[in-house]
C-alpha cells in the first residue's frame, strides 16, 4: 500500500488515485502530502478507540455468523458505492442495511412474532417491548419516537433513503455511525445468544 501511495500525486484528478484515497479513508487512513520533493506518507486518520477497519471486519464476521446475508449484501453495495464516490447510492444502501439488520435480529430472536409484523418500525418496537433487546432506560427506544434508533433512521433520511444530493463528508459520517451502531447491536445479539445457550 505504501508503494502505491508513493506514486500518488497531490491534486491529481486520476480516477484510480481518487478511488485509492477513498478506500484508504474508509479504512481509517489518510495520505499526508509532503513538501515539493518529499513523497506522500500514509498515516492513521482516526483515533485507535474508534478503529473503523476493525469495526467493519467485526460487523461482517457477525453478519456471516448469524447468516444475515441480505443485510451483508446491502453493506457491501454501500461500501462499493462509497468507494466510487456515489454518495446517494451509498446513503440508500446504508439505510436499507440497518433496517434489514434490525428486521433479521427480530426474526432470529422471536420468529413467530416477527412474522406477524411488517418490517421497519414495527420490528424495532418489538425488539424493545416485549423482548427488551433495545434498552428503554438508555433511550435506545422510547414510545414517543424520540430515541437513538429512530433518530438515526431519521438522520439516514426523513423522506426515504436519499431524497436529495449528498457529499463525501456526510456520506462518510453515515457510514461510520452505521458501522459502529451495527457492531454494538450485533455484539449484544451474540452475547445474548451465548448466554442463553450455555
Amino acid at each position: 500500500m505504501r508503494e502505491a501511495v508513493n506514486l500518488a500525486e497531490d491534486s491529481s484528478a486520476r480516477v484510480r488515485q481518487r478511488d485509492l484515497l477513498r478506500g484508504l479513508a474508509r479504512d481509517g487512513y489518510v495520505v499526508v502530502w509532503g513538501g515539493w520533493r518529499e513523497p506522500p506518507k500514509l498515516r492513521a486518520a482516526l483515533p485507535d478507540e474508534v478503529d473503523l477497519p476493525a469495526a467493519d471486519d467485526e460487523v461482517r464476521g457477525l453478519l456471516k455468523h448469524f447468516a444475515f446475508t441480505v443485510p451483508l449484501r446491502h453493506l457491501d453495495v454501500a461500501i462499493e458505492a462509497h468507494t466510487r464516490g456515489d454518495w446517494e447510492a451509498a446513503n440508500a444502501q446504508l439505510r436499507t442495511f440497518l433496517e434489514g439488520l434490525f428486521d433479521e435480529i427480530a426474526r432470529l430472536i422471536d420468529p413467530a412474532n416477527a412474522g406477524q409484523r411488517h418490517g421497519g418500525v414495527n420490528q424495532r418496537q418489538m425488539l424493545a417491548d416485549p423482548i427488551g433487546f433495545l434498552a428503554v432506560d438508555r433511550k435506545e427506544w422510547t414510545a414517543d419516537g424520540r430515541n437513538y434508533v429512530e433518530g438515526l433512521f431519521k438522520m439516514l433520511h426523513t423522506d426515504g433513503s436519499h431524497p436529495g444530493l449528498s457529499d463525501e463528508d456526510h456520506c462518510t459520517f453515515r457510514l461510520h455511525i452505521v458501522l459502529v451502531t451495527a457492531r454494538t447491536f450485533l455484539r449484544r445479539l451474540r452475547q445474548g445468544r451465548l448466554a442463553s445457550t450455555g
